[in-house]
């Protein structure tokens, strides 16, 4: 994983507000307000933090499903960087089978009226990637290789359960062979029981077709289990990143370690032991977010820096990344 798929780069995107009769804009939402991070190859990012956050506005900011207001978003292609935010429409068209989503509900994400093999085979003709019997042999391999058979392809989604319906979703993404897959809580309108089956799946392809996954959570549990690395966001900010076991034994930044306690452990012992952190108030609007570090409001370290001076994401040890004024020095009990 030595090698860059995706550099972002002061990412920021703000949705405008809009009152009077004469449509005059009053002020701006701030749903990304200046995030970076690199994405190597073969690697899975999480992406976590409370609704609200910005966690999916930036995937999709990614695909420029919606238009990202700056930054920078590099895709590495054939080893060399390809500005997204500088394409055209017919420039853009022709990265596109790079990078592929799948969307957080099944059902909402598929064609009611379309059979599964139709909306697998779909990219692959708008594309003009194959047709006629090579068209209906991808359709069944793609089937295939998400656990599915060849006959369902001439079934509709309202046919299949919640997980079968996901694994569509998957082989959807897969059909263009991209390099990308952008994850919007892929697993979370899932039973609990098949959670596990779906990432399962993900880890596997991930291998067998050399797949690199911005995973989009709030589930930690899940984060843990497939994730490399993790990024946490509160308000539209990264306020720490680092690799997954290193984060989730050491938290360094105040939210990451209120996350942390609230998530519960299998081993009731284990449990009564930890220290519950209740966080106090309510998440400031993202049209109006606190001066200084945004998490202050909330903070059980909390100084008058805080409100002041706004904490840039730096390294406070080998591989983790803080915006915390005190990472270094607040020795947060351990979660």
């Amino acid at each position: 994983m030595s090698e860059p798929l995706l550099e972002v780069q002061d990412l920021v995107k703000h949705f405008p507000i809009r009152k009077g009769l004469v449509t005059r804009t009053v002020g701006a939402v701030r749903a990304v307000d200046g995030v970076s991070f690199t994405l190597q190859r073969g690697e899975t990012l999480g992406l976590v933090g409370e609704s609200g956050c910005g966690k999916t506005t930036i995937g999709r900011c990614l695909l420029r499903l919606i238009e990202p207001s700056s930054g920078s978003i590099n895709l590495y292609v054939d080893g060399k960087a390809s500005d997204l935010m500088q394409m055209n429409p017919a420039e853009l068209k022709r990265v596109r089978p790079r990078m592929q989503m799948v969307f957080q509900d099944p059902q909402a994400s598929l064609n009611s009226r379309m059979t599964v093999g139709d909306i697998i085979a779909e990219p692959l003709v708008v594309n003009h990637v194959c047709r006629g019997a090579e068209l209906e042999q991808r359709v069944v391999s793609l089937l295939e290789a998400v656990g599915l058979r060849a006959q369902d392809r001439r079934r509709y989604p309202h046919a299949f359960s919640g997980g079968q319906r996901q694994r569509v979703g998957i082989a959807r993404a897969l059909a263009l062979q991209p390099s990308l897959i952008v994850a919007d809580e892929p697993v979370s309108a899932l039973d609990v029981s098949v959670q596990a089956q779906v990432l399962n799946l993900m880890t596997d392809l991930r291998s067998q077709f050399g797949l690199s996954y911005v995973f989009i959570s709030h589930g930690l549990g899940v984060v843990e289990h497939i994730c490399d690395r993790v990024a946490v966001m509160y308000l539209g900010r990264i306020v720490e990143m680092g690799v997954t076991r290193d984060l989730f034994l050491n938290p360094r930044h105040p939210y990451t370690e209120a996350l942390l306690s609230a998530a519960p452990v299998a081993d009731p012992r284990e449990q009564r032991k930890r220290e519950r952190i209740r966080l106090t108030g309510d998440v400031p609007s993202p049209a109006n977010p606190p001066s200084g570090c945004r998490f202050h409001p909330r903070c059980r370290y909390a100084q008058p820096i805080c409100s002041q001076q706004e904490p840039q994401l730096t390294e406070a040890s080998p591989g983790c990344l803080v915006a915390c004024h005190f990472a270094t020095e607040l020795k947060l009990a351990g979660v």
